[in-house]
């Protein structure tokens, strides 16, 4: 056994936590202390300027810095190399109009989904393949939970505060997934998005919730289909006149799909013509009405009960990424807050 080294001082090390819980820097985890130097390894990562603007949120009037996202990471685990994905996904986040405005802190809480692809994937250790929507990776788990401490430390955005989530989810800081561009039969999301193969890009975007659908026991792919439209269509997502729903394919139905012939883009266009229910389905859950907002409601209207009501009608509405392993055909339903940007950032660039 190595004996310790005799310049480490745990219970100083605990001190510094236990200042960090004081001060309410934490999301109940412990973090990280994170000392002067050790912040300035992070922004020797980048090129930009320690106080250079990344974000702002316009009703609170706050807004976030490179240091302040800096200090944040390595609270959060992160190791310095980290933090330019880090900048990337925030960046990429951005780019969506409810994580601008008042996205953080809706009343469902939601979660970012962040898709890491190209050759930072591996350099870095992400997890692309089995349990990828779990823990055990720390490139996965801190990059994510990086994410979580900038809203709440830089924005001020905490529970029962500026927070407003009824429940919340359970995966609010923790979905940072690497895609498995070695087992996808398609292009990666970052290629599908307009950017060069081999480039190290992330996407992102905020999650109300994410459902698994577990189907091993067909192989005809309108079956596989059929199953994950049926579970994309539950009623009970159904918010508005339409929706955004992506699906994170595992590779066995990744694979299975492509043999027969469908292309990424033939998976959302069948998608697209099958997820939705009918006028019938929508009135016995009082949401067959549509206010001038698009918000649905109960409506005593007459007609429409044989009608079927598509929920979604473009492509962007339904991103289509490959991760997980190859052990077992189990895919996941991912369900969009608001509306993704479809755009990949570079890491190191930008958008």
């Amino acid at each position: 056994m190595t004996p310790p080294d005799p310049d480490l001082d745990p219970r100083a090390a605990q001190r510094a936590i236990e200042y960090c819980y004081e001060q309410d820097w934490t999301d109940g985890l412990p973090v990280v202390p994170a000392s002067r130097p050790l912040v300035d390894r992070f922004l020797a990562r980048t090129t930009l300027p320690p106080e250079t603007v990344i974000g702002r949120v316009e009703q609170l009037d706050r807004e976030c810095t490179v240091e302040q996202a800096a200090i944040n990471a390595a609270m959060a685990g992160c190791l310095p190399e980290y933090f330019p994905v880090v900048l990337a996904a925030w960046e990429a986040l951005m780019l969506e109009r409810a994580a601008r405005g008042g996205g953080w802190q809706s009343t469902s809480g939601p979660a970012p989904l962040i898709v890491v692809n190209g050759p930072v994937r591996a350099e870095l250790g992400f997890n692309s393949t089995g349990g990828v929507f779990g823990p055990g990776f720390r490139p996965n788990a801190t990059v994510a939970r990086a994410i979580g401490l900038i809203v709440r430390n830089a924005f001020g955005i905490r529970p029962h505060v500026l927070e407003q989530a009824t429940q919340g989810l359970p995966g609010r800081w923790q979905i940072c997934l690497a895609e498995n561009e070695e087992e996808s039969p398609w292009e990666p999301l970052s290629v599908e998005t307009g950017l060069g193969e081999n480039v190290s890009a992330v996407s992102a975007t905020l999650l109300r919730t994410c459902e698994y659908v577990d189907n091993r026991h067909t192989q005809d792919p309108e079956q596989v289909l059929a199953d994950i439209a049926d579970t994309m269509a539950r009623i009970g997502a159904l918010i508005f006149r339409e929706m955004s729903c992506g699906v994170v394919l595992c590779p066995e139905h990744a694979q299975m799909l492509a043999k027969e012939g469908f292309s990424k883009a033939d998976v959302k266009s069948w998608l697209l013509d099958h997820v939705g229910r009918t006028g019938a389905d929508l009135r016995g859950t009082g949401k067959n009405g549509l206010g001038n907002n698009g918000v649905r409601h109960a409506s005593a209207e007459p007609g429409g009960d044989e009608e079927f009501q598509r929920f979604m009608s473009a492509p962007v509405q339904v991103p289509v990424v490959v991760a997980g392993a190859r052990n077992a055909a189990m895919s996941m339903v991912v369900r969009v807050f608001g509306e993704w940007s479809g755009k990949s950032v570079p890491v190191g660039g930008t958008a």
